[in-house]
């Protein structure tokens, strides 16, 4: 056996450093380089690069819980496979939970259409395009009912994904369980709940942010005495990341969620001990493996300590942060999308090395549609592989004493605290959010991530580098909305027929009130108006009249995306053709980008309009949630050369058609293109209808600007 002393060391370390100092003097090698998180990386880590770190001496299951919330992690249970899905209708969706029971599924995530996310019924006119489109359509207790037909609800921790509306579809949860025979104490699971990040990024918001928190602290309230076994909240760093953050920064924003969410319980009467044990918070897991693994170990010793510091919790249980992830949707192109499968098992794998305590792998094919049920097992069997098949439950915390991850997550904790008491000092996350510090840092983050991907400074297999000169279609899942939103409308017609239609209105004037007045518990109210039948849209309304509804105007940052292009050549040839268009023209080509819809995923209008912005268009971005007439009046009073429509949920083949269809009787001949998540199939069927161009997911914008610019120079508008 060969013994290797501490002199052998020493020599092969110096031997090490000397090669490595070689390749940096040849060109070869950077031994320093800055993440985009701002982070400082080195190439080689040594045991020097551990002196002093706080977090090391810990044990998983004991505070700050940096190598995880149980001591024994997954070999003593195996992290919950809770699939995120939601299909067209309550009766679809059912059938499609109960096979992924059948086949291994542990939990339910529940994925709700655009329409119940904002508190519209399916039978309202702003909702023709989104009803059933990218996820479930809810109008009642009776579609609760229908959802969870034959499901245990007392064995069955179920997720809902809801912000918006979170009033009434928590309410008729808690009928449907009633009324199927399991009382709300027995419910386990978790409502996301998660208001503040929805002003952020993801937009599915109802109601202004005070307003919004006091819904937020009477769930807490409710929950936490009268449903022990189920989370009131998950606070939601997922769509932060999807929009666009860096890990520092949504690690950062999402403590910095939590801390505020704390704070307006206590401010409602409630201790920090009655309801913080039961706190959840939900992260992305994106392709940066090590960062994504050293992240949720940071965010444990982050909320711990701060959770610690601010409000000295006696129950050990409410410094403990536990997690849900998902891997990154952004992260899966349209482009050779079978490549997804290798993305989302490296997401996966490096979740589980981080501790999550359940996951959501995305199907290969969610760049383009909601997953087909091919797609849906691959998905699932990712994670049953990493069970079953590989080992890496044996072992707590695998990880532990690297070099690498453990500065890392040092690093983590240090840049993400940072940021946090800059939102403390700044008065808390609403506070920060009204003044758009934190929006501004993801917006410019999702700007320079596109910039390096276009400049080829950042490669994406297959979009950008490696590409598929010979690839094949698949099959998708197709949602026939009109037959859903018909469905729908004869449901809610059937139970406006059979409740008493008093007793019904009574309950809703007592929500009104009781928010008018600053005075009962709005669950507690809306539970009552749920068993009454009143429909999600007239739950959400009652509280509208007093609330009112929130619009966010949206703003593009300018000076982004040119400044983080690798290639100034390629920026200095685009901006002198536009130069030229101007020269000849007498004015820059102007655009108009807007989306339609209830769809609130701006990151790709924003950074389309950004990024034309710098490279010298004129151009102006629509208020979010825009109806095809209320485009049209828009683009009336702009007067665009071109009108650029987002499309994210699937509803484009309704409402682009509607817009275009009322350009030709109002006489107005606009050149239209449409970008976004858009299917193939779909391409020629938007082109019949007079659309000049599509652009789909990975589209290198410097090209895209290219052909635009030609469009409006040579082009013939759309003869609609």
């Amino acid at each position: 056996m060969v013994k290797f002393s501490s002199k052998n060391i020493d020599d092969w370390s110096e031997l090490a450093n000397r090669e490595l100092e070689n390749k940096i003097r040849d060109g070869k090698q950077k031994l320093i380089w800055e993440s985009e998180e701002g982070i400082q990386l080195k190439t080689l880590y040594t045991k020097d690069d551990l002196e002093g770190l706080e977090h090391l001496d810990t044990m998983p299951g004991f505070p700050p819980f940096v190598r995880g919330p149980k001591a024994t992690m997954y070999s003593g249970r195996p992290w919950t496979i809770r699939q995120y899905a939601g299909f067209s209708t309550a009766k679809e969706s059912n059938a499609f939970y109960k096979k992924a029971l059948k086949a291994g599924q542990k939990g339910l995530s529940i994925a709700f259409d655009l329409a119940t996310h904002r508190g519209y019924d399916s039978d309202h006119p702003r909702v023709i395009g989104d009803v059933g489109k990218a996820g479930v359509a809810i109008d009642s207790v009776e579609d609760m009912k229908v959802l969870f037909n034959e499901i245990p609800l007392e064995k069955m921790s179920v997720s809902m994904t809801m912000n918006g509306a979170v009033l009434p579809i928590l309410a008729s949860y808690i009928v449907a369980a009633e009324e199927q025979g399991v009382s709300m104490e027995l419910l386990s699971g978790t409502i996301q709940n998660d208001i503040l990040k929805e002003f952020l990024v993801r937009n599915t918001y109802i109601y202004p942010p005070e307003s919004s928190m006091r819904i937020i602290s009477d769930i807490i309230e409710f929950t936490s005495k009268k449903m022990p076994k189920f989370n009131s909240i998950s606070i939601s760093g997922y769509h932060m990341q999807e929009a666009g953050a860096n890990q520092v920064q949504e690690l950062a924003f999402t403590i910095a969620d939590g801390l505020e969410y704390v704070k307006a319980a206590i401010s409602n009467g409630l201790k920090v001990d009655d309801f913080a044990p039961r706190l959840s918070f939900f992260f992305a897991i994106g392709m940066n493996f090590f960062m994504e693994v050293s992240k949720l170990r940071a965010a444990r010793y982050l909320w711990a300590k701060k959770m610690k510091e601010m409000f000295k919790p006696q129950n050990l249980k409410s410094l403990m942060l536990r997690t849900h992830c998902q891997t990154s949707g952004v992260s899966l192109t349209e482009k050779d999308a079978y490549n997804n499968i290798v993305r989302t098992t490296v997401e996966a794998m490096a979740a589980v090395m981080g501790g999550t305590q359940s996951l959501h792998t995305n199907s290969f094919d969610e760049a383009v549609a909601l997953p087909t049920e091919m797609s849906s097992r691959i998905a699932r069997n990712t994670q049953l592989i990493l069970q079953n098949e590989t080992s890496i439950t044996k072992t707590v915390d695998p990880l532990a004493g690297s070099y690498y991850v453990e500065s890392l997550t040092n690093s983590l904790i240090v840049h993400a605290e940072k940021i946090v008491d800059d939102i403390l000092k700044l008065g808390g996350m609403t506070k920060a959010i009204e003044i758009g510090y934190p929006n501004k840092l993801i917006e410019e983050s999702a700007i320079r991530k596109q910039a390096k991907i276009d400049s080829e400074d950042e490669i994406i297999v297959g979009v950008n580098k490696f590409i598929n000169e010979n690839e094949k279609d698949f099959d998708i899942l197709e949602i026939d909305n009109t037959e859903v939103r018909k469905e729908q409308i004869d449901s809610i017609s059937k139970i406006k027929v059979n409740r008493n239609n008093k007793r019904c209105e009574m309950a809703l004037k007592s929500l009104t009130k009781a928010a008018r007045d600053k005075n009962g518990n709005l669950l507690e109210l809306s539970i009552t108006a749920a068993k009454e039948r009143a429909t999600i849209g007239e739950i959400s309304y009652a509280l509208e009249k007093v609330f009112d509804r929130y619009q966010e105007k949206l703003n593009i940052t300018r000076g982004v995306y040119t400044k983080g292009f690798g290639d100034h050549i390629q920026i200095d040839d685009i901006k002198e053709s536009i130069s030229q268009f101007v020269q000849e023209v007498g004015r820059k080509p102007k655009m108009l980008v807007a989306k339609l819809g209830q769809d609130g995923h701006d990151r790709g209008a924003k950074v389309i309009a950004s990024s034309f912005s710098d490279l010298g268009f004129d151009v102006k971005i629509t208020k979010l949630f825009l109806t095809p007439m209320e485009l049209l009046k828009e683009s009336e009073k702009i007067k665009p050369d071109i009108v650029g429509i987002s499309s994210h949920a699937a509803a484009h083949m309704t409402l682009v058609r509607d817009f275009m269809k009322l350009s030709k009787i109002n006489k107005k001949n606009f050149l239209v293109i449409c970008g976004g998540v858009i299917p193939k199939k779909d391409i020629n069927k938007l082109k019949d209808l007079g659309v000049a161009e599509i652009f789909g997911p990975g589209t290198n914008i410097i090209n895209a600007c290219y052909k635009i610019l030609n469009l409006i120079k040579y082009g013939k508008k759309s003869n609609i």
